[in-house]
């Protein structure tokens, strides 16, 4: 959990706004949340714990818990109004971050970049899902199998090949971004596709690279325009020469 998940607040007056979220108050939420009916496979309950009441979700074979009173200090300091609206939108944005049951990987995860350290040197394949717009990382459960795990990177990495987007060539550089925001980079399980399409718009490289950045747009260009972009770029991104795209492994 961290303060991050319900919205970092936005200016110094909001900063000041020391507003405390109960436990009642979340467990207010939940109610509300149960009485409109949860998503459809979801199952939400509170229950009692030696530590205090948990919520407890169960999804396709995947269970969840936290402590109620856990969510209710990480709402405090991320300054979530503890008016009903907002422990409600927070604890939406919380439960669409939910851990992905491994069977809903399995079953329409797709392949994207990501980081592989917390220094973010080094860029791995991930399984992830989108669920309203938000892409939510899989990690296997303790009960996955390997081969089970293997079978489900190789699936999404089938469905990545069929990412739909759009392309944009300014000067010498092409920009994919994705229909879905956040999967961009899942058009890269098929590189030569993507550089067979730069090649229809005008922009042969000779010396073709890719400038990365995780759930942002993709950017193509030669070796030299690639690093240029590098350099002068806000967020952390990566070159990589267009082969070694087929060397990276799994985050």
């Amino acid at each position: 959990m961290t303060g991050a998940l319900f919205g970092a607040p936005t200016g110094l007056l909001r900063r000041l706004d020391r507003s405390e979220v109960r436990v009642p108050d979340v467990r207010a939420a939940v109610d509300r949340l149960v009485a409109d009916g949860p998503e459809a496979g979801l199952e939400v309950t509170v229950v009692d714990g030696p530590r205090g009441p948990l919520l407890f979700l169960e999804e396709d074979g995947r269970a969840t818990r936290v402590l109620l009173g856990e969510l209710a200090v990480e709402m405090t300091r991320a300054r979530v109004p503890a008016a009903p609206a907002g422990v409600s939108a927070a604890l939406a944005s919380w439960l669409v971050r939910r851990p992905v049951p491994d069977r809903t990987a399995a079953a329409r995860g797709i392949a994207v970049l990501d980081w592989t350290d917390a220094r973010q040197t080094t860029l791995g394949w991930r399984v992830v899902v989108v669920r309203r717009d938000v892409v939510v990382p899989w990690r296997p459960s303790r009960t996955a199998t390997l081969p089970g795990v293997h079978l489900t990177r190789a699936e999404a990495l089938d469905r990545s090949v069929e990412a739909v987007g759009e392309l944009q060539v300014e000067g010498p550089v092409g920009l994919w971004t994705a229909d879905t925001p956040g999967t961009d980079t899942a058009v890269l399980a098929r590189p030569e596709a993507l550089l067979a399409q730069l090649a229809r718009r005008g922009l042969p490289l000779r010396d073709p690279h890719l400038v990365v950045t995780p759930h942002r747009p993709v950017a193509c260009a030669d070796g030299p325009v690639a690093r240029r972009l590098v350099a002068e770029a806000t967020d952390t991104c990566l070159t990589l020469p267009w082969r070694a795209v087929a060397d990276l492994g799994w985050a």
